[in-house]
């Protein structure tokens, strides 16, 4: 794509304009082979920031980013294979729960997962605060691990969707992250370059989440729902709340054991839930169960059989983890110093906001900032009491894990700003869920 034709492009998306398929293509492959310099492809971002894209212009840009580079042809197998993503949350260890739960029902799963930044938490984060887990599979071992063990969790391998990487880093330093298009693209020509035959995602909406409102995300699911089924997938989605942590762990070892003690049949309800749905997602889209309800209750039913314990030792012993962790969860290590955050006060627990308690993680050292950050496997929240609760006034509201006392100081206050407690109990709500399907 000649330097004029990129500026007619730019100039043309700022206007509102559509640009076609061959253009935009060229755009994607010109700027990974160097022919289109960032200051371009930078104004053309933040011009879609401003002006948007249409369907086709996203499916275009999905497609783009999807042929820059390898797929992993899951489609030759000889069985069905699922995946899931989630749009990130706060407190999300999900996948560490769903992966083995969908296994234990018969189906194959393989997940590219991605490591944390602000305030979302990572999957290659936690599963790397397991000593000796490797992440880092190349494609080879991606797919051998697949077709031998039917279940792999892996970082993005640098054959797939390299246009996406590019993009992403170009965006994360031009303010352009925040467009509904350009996430959806982003998220789906990964997805796609792996190409498992059924996909859930689970799109978080609420303070804890990217999408705060529920029109943004459901703007986002259905879009990424459009990108799936037009690529010839079986996609679904769900808007699930994020405006307090899931679960009560926020940290990464303290979340790979709440994730263990879920496996075991004694995890936090809203986590359960949450699991069981997305596990039975799974199940209906690759066809093993009749609906996403009967693949709830196969999910249900096959966590308090303690099978799916058994796959996540399994999963942890292919990739080089020390599978004891699953009986003694404290092989990970423990964090030296231990912070009760107290109650000022009696009364009902009206509010806990995620974001929140993302940025006492963050202060703990549990997350990263920039990407360059180093991450601390051991510090973290365990939350005592969520939304709903009652408590008396020097009861405790959380508990800090810390690697100094200074910085668990700071966190005890902004456990504090985090929590509001009323006289009296919180409204039911009805439930927040939401399916979307083409």
């Amino acid at each position: 794509m000649g330097t004029v034709r990129v500026v007619e492009a730019i100039e043309r998306k700022r206007a509102g304009g559509e640009l076609s398929h061959e253009e935009i293509e060229s755009l994607v492959l010109g700027y990974v082979r160097g022919e289109v310099p960032d200051y371009q492809l930078s104004a053309w971002l933040m011009a879609v920031c401003c002006r948007g894209m249409s369907r086709r212009e996203s499916f275009d840009l999905t497609s783009g980013m999807g042929e820059s580079g390898n797929s992993l042809g899951l489609s030759q197998l000889g069985f069905p294979v699922a995946d899931k993503h989630s749009s990130g949350g706060v407190g999300d260890k999900t996948t560490l729960v769903v992966a083995p739960l969908v296994r234990s029902c018969g189906v194959a799963v393989a997940k590219m997962s991605g490591r944390g930044l602000g305030f979302t938490g990572g999957t290659l984060d936690k599963l790397e605060s397991i000593p000796g887990f490797r992440v880092d599979l190349s494609a080879t071992e991606f797919m051998r691990q697949l077709e031998t063990e039917g279940i792999v969790i892996a970082g993005q391998t640098p054959e797939l969707a390299p246009a996406d990487r590019k993009l992403y880093a170009l965006r994360d330093v031009t303010g352009t992250v925040d467009s509904i298009p350009l996430i959806a693209s982003s998220i789906m020509s990964r997805k796609l370059a792996i190409g498992a035959h059924g996909l859930v995602l689970d799109v978080k909406m609420g303070s804890g989440a990217f999408m705060a409102k529920r029109e943004e995300a459901r703007e986002l699911a259905e879009l990424m729902v459009a990108i799936g089924t037009a690529a010839g997938k079986r996609v679904s989605a769900l808007l699930t709340p994020m405006d307090q942590p899931l679960g009560q762990a926020v940290g990464n070892a303290l979340e790979v054991a709440e994730a263990i003690r879920t496996l075991r049949g004694d995890g936090p309800q809203d986590l359960v839930e949450l699991s069981a749905l997305l596990a039975g997602e799974m199940l209906y889209l690759v066809g093993t169960v009749e609906s996403p309800e009967a693949g709830r209750e196969a999910a249900l039913q096959a966590l308090s059989s303690g099978k799916a314990l058994t796959w996540l030792e399994r999963l942890i012993a292919l990739q080089g983890g020390d599978p004891r962790i699953v009986e003694r969860p404290e092989l990970m290590g423990m964090a030296p110093i231990v912070l009760q955050v107290l109650a000022p006060s009696s009364g009902w627990v009206t509010r806990l906001d995620a974001r929140g308690i993302a940025r006492t993680a963050l202060t703990l050292g549990a997350g990263r900032a920039i990407k360059d950050d180093s991450v601390d496997p051991l510090v973290g929240v365990l939350l005592r009491a969520k939304e709903g609760a009652f408590v008396e006034a020097g009861e405790a509201l959380a508990e800090l894990r810390c690697r100094d006392r200074g910085s668990g100081e700071r966190a005890v206050a902004e456990v504090l700003h985090a929590y509001s407690i009323g006289e009296k109990p919180l409204e039911k709500t009805m439930d927040s869920y939401e399916r979307i399907e083409s």
